[in-house]
């Protein structure tokens, strides 16, 4: 998982243990990126999502307290969370590419 690899702290639990505001979170950054989304896109939507459900930036992710270090224009995000835009795109494309045949 890219979070553990970049030693973030606050790690996105698994799909079934996650809360539901989280897993909502996922199904929608799934269906802009199926959308055609780009990463930048993605961030944005996210950020605009976090804000109207009531999040701000805080320098910790922090659920209760609805704070998140990458609630920031994506301009300014470290590269690592550039990154994880950019996979996450790109994974989620791969899935429902189409599959070549064998003939």
């Amino acid at each position: 998982m890219l979070q553990i690899a970049n030693g973030d702290a606050a790690v996105s639990p698994h799909w079934d243990d996650a809360p539901e505001w989280q897993r909502d979170t996922m199904i929608n950054g799934v269906l802009r990126a199926l959308d055609g989304a780009t990463p930048q896109e993605l961030h944005e939507s996210w950020h605009a999502e976090k804000l109207a459900d009531g999040w701000t930036y805080g320098p910790v992710k922090d659920a209760v307290a609805k704070t998140h270090p990458c609630l920031v224009p994506y301009e300014d995000l470290p590269d690592a969370q550039r990154l994880k835009d950019y996979m996450f795109q790109a994974i989620v494309r791969a899935i429902v590419a189409p599959q070549p045949t064998c003939v």
